[in-house]
């Protein structure tokens, strides 16, 4: 899966994307910082049943903090998008590739309203014209391309041929065409809602003209989610942790001071915990990830093991995998992800809570820990 942060420049893009991967990105007030793609690895959080079960676990492809499992996913930072970038206007090109590879757009939106359509330092601007602009950049570019292959779209498998370019599954198309037929417009909407669903990250939210502006674009977006967040808390709070200086776990609703600090980074953090944190609840950069995956993506988090007595691997590492799996996932399907091998030679699985055997059609659950069973 291919998660992908977009907006106008400075809109808190590129710390957005620091603030998930901990990677070094220009970071910068002028617009247009981010150029070239950025491509990293992010982390969704899912409780880790090493808690629960009281063990001690052994992840490999994974990590745990405290009983939360840090599950890796793949994240864009792409170009910053200008009204007109339909037309190829700065960037617009750059960006239109670049989602065509990814499955989900996290849409950052400057909530403080402190940087115009293009990016530029100004005030009073209002954050829910960017939301407009963004999905009316991708509906247009998408209709232009259906405008341009109408004839060719009226057949099914040509229309699939030709809209797969665009990163759109056929039975997106399928659902897409049945709904809402050829009208251009339509169609581009439908399949851009099917295909690219975005989430609102309204960043900035320790900014104090945040707050109203945070408020009105709930009121006129009422039908989409809308995220409040601070990708410069975020960053202090994963330094600090870094560091050891505090406690604190990707999307916790505080942390624990852990050294001695002095008064500045007191104060620091102090302000971190007064504005975003007793007010949201969390910097907001971990649920927008976690959302994006588990809830606009419809994955769910599953435990594969081999031995359903220890919860272990044949090497006696405990809870070693985790694997995320589209909702409606099978038992067989997760032994092909797996290993090929492992699908190919499937005879049966054993849910490891329950010590019972299920079938190969068993639809998995989020959480699930399956033991695989597999003829030599």
């Amino acid at each position: 899966m291919e998660i992908a942060i977009c907006g106008k420049p400075s809109s808190g893009k590129s710390s957005f994307f620091k603030a998930s991967t901990m990677i070094d990105v220009p970071i910068s007030a002028r617009p247009f910082t981010t150029i070239k793609s950025n491509i990293g690895i992010a982390y969704v959080t899912y409780p880790c049943p090493c808690k629960e079960l009281d063990l001690k676990c052994n992840p490999k492809n994974s990590q745990c903090l405290n009983g939360t499992r840090l599950i890796p996913v793949k994240l864009w930072d792409i170009a910053g998008l200008i009204p007109g970038a339909h037309e190829g206007k700065g960037l617009g090109n750059k960006f239109l590739s670049d989602i065509i590879q990814t499955d989900v757009l996290i849409h950052i939106v400057d909530a403080s309203g402190k940087t115009d359509a293009e990016g530029n330092p100004t005030e009073g601007h209002d954050p829910s014209g960017d939301i407009k602009f963004l999905e009316e950049e991708i509906n247009l570019w998408f209709a232009s391309i259906i405008k341009r292959n109408l004839a060719k779209i009226k057949d099914k498998e040509k229309a699939s041929d030709i809209l797969s370019g665009l990163g759109i599954k056929p039975k997106h198309i399928e659902i897409g065409l049945k709904k809402v037929g050829l009208d251009p417009e339509e169609l581009a909407k439908e399949l851009r809602k099917l295909s690219k669903p975005i989430l609102i990250a309204a960043n900035k939210i320790d900014l104090q003209s945040s707050k109203e502006n945070l408020e009105k674009m709930k009121k006129d977006f009422s039908n989409l989610t809308i995220v409040p967040c601070s990708a410069e808390a975020e960053i202090a709070l994963r330094t600090a942790s870094k560091a050891s200086f505090i406690e604190y776990v990707p999307g916790d609703k505080d942390f624990e001071i852990k050294k001695e600090l002095s008064e500045n980074q007191k104060k620091g953090l102090e302000l971190i915990r007064k504005i975003v944190l007793d007010n949201y609840g969390s910097t907001g950069i971990q649920d927008c990830l976690n959302k994006a995956v588990f809830d606009f993506l419809n994955y769910i988090a599953v435990y594969p093991v081999e031995n359903e007595l220890k919860f272990s691997d044949k090497k006696g590492n405990v809870l070693p995998d985790v694997f995320l799996m589209p909702k409606g996932s099978t038992a067989l399907d997760l032994a092909f992800k797996v290993h090929t091998d492992i699908g190919e030679k499937f005879i049966g699985a054993i849910d490891a809570r329950t010590k019972k055997r299920v079938s190969a059609n068993y639809e998995l659950k989020n959480g699930d820990i399956i033991s695989i069973q597999s003829s030599r």
